[in-house]
């Protein structure tokens, strides 16, 4: 490497990311929730009643990881699982009012994380930033075989910023 491992990008983003996840970790654990978990939470909060393999896909894990974390999210009084209306054999995971309650402190933390995270960035760094990410994301997905639709949304994210940047 021509500027050393620890100047490397890699390197420099894998650390950011290991720290802003041990520091959701903290604020997660202060409201009584594991990594991970306040992704189901937040996916139920905007589509309810979903079924174990839809949330498995939108959580992007197999079924059996998706159980697990329904089930002890469950025994928190968080979720519940009810049978369907129209098939009693599928079964859909919805939100407690705890469950909501605590979907909206997912919120707070989410904001004060990007509040630390950004200290010290005006505006404009902090679009130039998202941009930038979003095209390491679009490089590593291409690399992963990431689906075109995936890649799409992408470049229409990055269109949005753009098209909101003053000229």
């Amino acid at each position: 490497m021509k500027d050393g491992f620890e100047k490397s990008i890699s390197h420099r983003l894998h650390h950011a990311a290991r720290l802003q996840r041990a520091l959701a970790a903290r604020r997660l654990h202060d409201i009584g929730l594991f990594p991970g978990q306040e992704t189901a939470l937040k996916l139920l909060t905007n589509s309810d009643g979903r079924t174990m393999t839809e949330l498995a896909a939108a959580l992007r894990v197999r079924p059996p990881t998706a159980s697990k974390t329904v089930g002890r999210l469950s025994a928190q009084g968080l979720l519940e699982r009810r049978a369907s209306d129209g098939d009693a054999r599928l079964v859909r995971v919805h939100l407690t009012e705890e469950g909501r309650a605590r979907a909206g402190a997912i919120d707070g933390i989410w904001d004060s994380l990007e509040d630390i995270m950004v200290a010290g960035l005006d505006g404009k760094d902090r679009k130039r930033l998202r941009k930038l990410l979003r095209k390491i994301e679009k490089n590593l997905a291409t690399q992963l075989g990431a689906a075109p639709e995936t890649l799409a949304e992408a470049d229409a994210d990055d269109e949005a910023e753009t098209a909101e940047e003053p000229a």
